[in-house]
């Protein structure tokens, strides 16, 4: 197979070219905006661009043009893949981040040909391997996309193989759109079943958090807390983190506790709806195999009224609540009386149980959603690493 010519990516590519002067708009022009948090690691596409006039963005922001390709520089933004084709501009002109890098294809070299460049692992794992700066500010150098050895195909061969790429991550967004309509069944059963549970219009009866079951502070009594001698052991030990990046329940730990940690702490049972009170606050995990935790969560073990796939849900509508009520200190976190005073509704048991059994089945459907995303997934970079290896 005739091999295609493979060039710097400075020479096919401008590399944050500067806004000139025939382009200066005037003060109250009406640009898109286009902040960091707007660009959609999943599907690439900038989901919530915003609005500004050319006064507000002149200094102290990234200019680019249509057709532009953005590429995040700063970690952890650039390994979750954020990048995205500037499209759809007021009057053809955006401002960003700073942590963007704009790269403004040359002639003979399409931006989606770009774009799938900069969305390959193997990209973004050399260039994180080039990052320069301190830790939490380490950012991918301008000299190294310059200096990136680019396959250059003749415009046909790109525009055949991007065809192809965008059939295969066509797929991707689908399942992604698929997902988030099941991520909302779940918070739409509970409002059906239950009504809003801060207006109760079905009428149940009203209790205090602390009145449907045992709610207490994790223990980590030792300091200091990270003594290497509480650690390495036997016992599964969680933190807040590893609630927060769960989808409800925790499944795995990445750390233990040895016989000195657990003296100090305490071993939940299976079936605790953990809580965190710092940091994350308001999220919430049910375990499935007995941990210990840290005093920045708090656990809860429901008594003969309530069933935890009934609490859990409840609390999750309530996490904005517990957001708002956290001091506003160096680190917002919220107390045990605060969570020990919210007033839950109380529904039969019955009907709770048949909530949880249809809980059950969305899990289920989520599960093999998630299987069919990973398949959908390894199709795309498959496909993408054929594109750049000249296999396709």
């Amino acid at each position: 197979m005739k091999s295609w010519p493979t060039k710097p990516l400075g020479e096919v590519c401008s590399i944050n070219p500067k806004l000139t002067a025939s382009e200066t708009p005037v003060a109250d022009t009406e640009i898109t905006f286009v902040p960091m948090a707007a660009v959609d690691e999943v599907t690439g596409g900038i989901a919530r661009p915003e609005v500004r006039k050319y006064s507000e963005v002149a200094k102290g922001y990234t200019s680019f043009r249509e057709n532009d390709v953005l590429f995040a520089k700063i970690t952890p933004c650039m390994q979750n893949g954020k990048a995205a084709i500037a499209r759809n501009l007021r009057g053809g002109l955006g401002f960003g981040s700073t942590e963007f890098h704009v790269l403004r294809p040359m002639k003979g070299l399409l931006p989606e040909w770009v774009f799938a460049l900069i969305r390959q692992p193997s990209f973004r794992s050399v260039a994180e391997a080039n990052f320069t700066g301190s830790a939490g500010q380490q950012r991918v150098p301008t000299d190294f996309l310059k200096k990136f050895p680019t396959p250059v195909p003749p415009l046909a061969d790109q525009e055949r193989i991007v065809k192809l790429l965008d059939e295969a991550d066509e797929l991707r967004k689908l399942r992604t759109q698929a997902d988030h309509r099941a991520f909302a069944l779940i918070p739409a059963l509970f409002h059906e079943m239950f009504g809003d549970p801060i207006k109760n219009p079905k009428g149940w009866e009203i209790c205090s958090f602390a009145e449907v079951g045992n709610l207490d502070r994790g223990r980590s009594k030792n300091r200091p807390r990270d003594e290497p001698s509480l650690y390495g052991g036997e016992y599964p030990f969680i933190q807040t983190g590893d609630v927060a990046n769960s989808n409800g329940e925790i499944t795995a730990y990445t750390q233990t506790y040895s016989e000195k940690g657990l003296a100090q702490s305490r071993m939940w049972p299976v079936g605790t709806l953990v809580i965190t009170i710092a940091a994350n606050i308001g999220k919430t995990a049910i375990l499935t195999f007995p941990a210990c935790f840290p005093d920045s969560m708090v656990g809860f073990i429901p008594g003969d009224r309530v069933i935890v796939d009934y609490v859990r849900p409840w609390l999750v509508t309530m996490e904005s609540r517990l957001e708002e009520a956290a001091p506003q200190v160096a680190q917002k976190n919220i107390n045990l009386k605060i969570l020990s005073e919210l007033r839950i509704p109380v529904p039969p048991l019955a009907l709770q149980k048949e909530f949880a059994q249809r809980v059950k089945e969305i899990r289920e459907i989520e599960t093999g959603q998630a299987t069919s995303r990973t398949r959908l997934d390894a199709l795309f970079q498959s496909v993408l690493h054929g594109a750049f290896n000249n296999e396709l």
